[in-house]
């Protein structure tokens, strides 16, 4: 078996007795993060174990992220889970978001759920400690536990011929972020299958919040209090597929309305048929900036939450303002290959 290197950054506390107890048994080695990385993370299953102080900026958890940010290949081949405890109610989430984004530029994958967070109170774990009847502290150490356990045993699929659903919310006229996932497809047009479904119009109303129960009532019938396009159309869609394509122009710094209602109706299906072994591409246009920000809203609420598999560069980002513009940047052919290159290096099989 394979080891896990547990990459440790902060200062000491909490998360250390957890980590004995939890890791307990398992292969597994450690490197705290001081001056500089050992420069072999390549190829290596990782466990990012992050304790922040008050502030969310810490020293070594800093450190860490220039130093992914600044060796673009550094985890090429890797996967990872993140596990981050704080003493307080803020910042856990957002330095999760930073985490993943930039190890997963840096050639990391990521399975399903790769995030354990602690918060101080540990009230973020309520629904599981009722689910699971236990504790806090005891649910806390299960849940690295299962990280650690899936993390070593993770074999991402491969399919001879993917299908791939591609889903979106623009206008074919106008739209950059269409323009580009188009000839996505046209590139991958002989080596996958396509599928291709637009969210416009009202076609998906928002989640209304229902119950627990409610929700997990009619996803046992495949369904939906709302119903919709999203029960007639999507579901079906996302069960059939082997990778999501979201298409997603940047809106004020986020998904567009029709995107997120999709995003919050997931939870349903999710509760009958788990989203694991489906990876999650996407393609950000922003007119300004901020393509990051929308990447990191996407891979937060569909790998940290809904359990896509997050594939190594998941997100291709591009900055792009009149119609037609993005097609016209300066070297975009080649992005666009390189793109596709690697999503057909990651779902097909290897020779």
């Amino acid at each position: 078996m394979d080891k896990l290197l547990v990459l440790r950054a902060g200062p000491p506390g909490r998360l250390d007795g957890v980590l004995a107890a939890a890791l307990a048994g398992l292969p597994r080695e450690d490197c705290q993060v001081k001056d500089d990385l050992p420069p072999a993370l390549s190829g290596r299953i990782l466990l990012f174990s992050i304790s922040l102080g008050p502030t969310g900026l810490d020293e070594d958890f800093c450190r860490l992220l220039r130093w992914i940010r600044s060796h673009p290949h550094c985890l090429e081949g890797s996967a990872a889970g993140v596990v981050i405890d704080g003493p307080g109610e803020l910042y856990t989430k957002q330095a999760a978001h930073l985490l993943v984004f930039s190890a997963n530029g840096a050639g990391c994958a990521f399975p399903g759920r790769p995030l354990v967070e602690a918060t101080g109170s540990l009230h973020n774990l309520d629904i599981q400690c009722r689910r699971r009847g236990q504790d806090h502290e005891t649910v806390y150490r299960a849940l690295v536990r299962d990280l650690a356990e899936g993390l070593l045993a993770f074999a991402p699929p491969r399919t001879a011929r993917p299908r791939i659903l591609m889903l979106h919310a623009s206008d074919r006229r106008t739209s950059n972020t269409l323009a580009l996932g188009s000839r996505l497809q046209a590139l991958l047009a002989d080596r996958f299958d396509w599928e291709e479904l637009s969210l416009r119009n009202g076609a998906v109303h928002d989640c209304r919040g229902c119950s627990y129960t409610v929700c997990a009532h009619y996803a046992q019938q495949n369904s939906c209090f709302y119903g919709g396009a999203i029960v007639e159309d999507v579901q079906p869609a996302l069960l059939r597929c082997n990778a999501l394509l979201l298409l997603c122009p940047n809106y004020n710094d986020s998904v567009s309305a029709n995107i997120m209602a999709f995003i919050n109706r997931l939870t349903g299906l999710q509760l009958i048929h788990p989203l694991h072994g489906k990876y999650l591409y996407a393609v950000v246009v922003s007119g300004y900036s901020g393509s990051d920000l929308v990447a990191q809203q996407v891979l937060g609420a569909l790998c940290l939450n809904k359990a896509f598999l997050l594939p190594p560069r998941f997100c291709l980002l591009e900055t792009a303002n009149d119609p037609g513009a993005a097609l016209a940047l300066p070297g975009i052919e080649q992005r666009l290959e390189n793109f596709a290159r690697s999503m057909a290096d990651t779902l097909l099989p290897r020779p």
